[in-house]
């Protein structure tokens, strides 16, 4: 793996989310019906794979054998602890480092796909965070998402933007329900092939995170 120091503050500093995410995290991932969630996701994959805030490594179990590669980019120093421990039991060779989604330490058109996972929610800048994904990207590379996305019903929104604007990034790592992460994507100049909108957990409360979407983007080929 080349990384580069692109001069950039790499550290997120978010110790009581981080400690509480660590502990609460699998079982959100078993009763929330996440795991499944997560397994879809990163199905089919290969190659070099760049997943951006890899959190506590809950994603390493599930890479399939295909992968060659995973960088796994964490900021938060706590998380990235406990994502160097699900590395060191993950089936495919995984590499956990320090930096933000805004400034990836790595050279351009380096990786075959890229994994987005419950983080374009909290990064500081998204149009930022993407215009670095896709320079890393080869052409024609997949991006796969599970993000909280903004909700259809109009109640619901609105509790998002109360949500986002008070307490909830405060306590979630900065975490904001309402962005539509598919608006982004496209705006960031990646094609959405498949996005399925979905409800975590299933079942029971309705949180303002709860609505998800689950799909595939891709980098353009270069032009001829």
């Amino acid at each position: 793996m080349s990384l580069r120091n692109r001069g950039h503050r790499t550290a997120v500093h978010h110790p009581l989310f981080a400690r509480a995410y660590v502990r609460l995290g699998p079982l959100a991932d078993v009763h929330g019906g996440v795991r499944p969630l997560r397994r879809e996701l990163l199905a089919g994959l290969s190659g070099r794979v760049i997943e951006i805030g890899a959190g506590g490594g809950l994603n390493f179990a599930h890479y399939p054998g295909t992968v060659s590669e995973v960088v796994a980019v964490e900021p938060e120093a706590a998380l990235r602890q406990a994502a160097r421990t699900e590395a060191a039991r993950a089936g495919v060779p995984v590499d956990v480092v320090p930096a933000v989604a805004e400034a990836l330490p790595v050279k351009s058109e380096a990786f075959d796909a890229a994994v987005v996972a419950l983080v374009l929610c909290s990064v500081r800048d998204v149009p930022r965070a993407l215009a670095e994904l896709r320079r890393v990207l080869r052409p024609g590379a997949e991006v796969r998402f599970l993000e909280h996305v903004r909700a259809e019903g109009r109640g619901l929104r609105a509790v998002q933007r109360v949500a986002d604007r008070t307490v909830w990034p405060l306590l979630n790592g900065g975490c904001h329900t309402s962005r539509d992460a598919v608006a982004a994507l496209r705006a960031a100049g990646f094609a959405v092939e498949r996005e399925r909108r979905l409800r975590v957990p299933p079942r029971g409360v309705t949180l303002p995170s709860s609505p998800v979407v689950l799909g595939t983007a891709r980098r353009p080929e270069a032009a001829a």
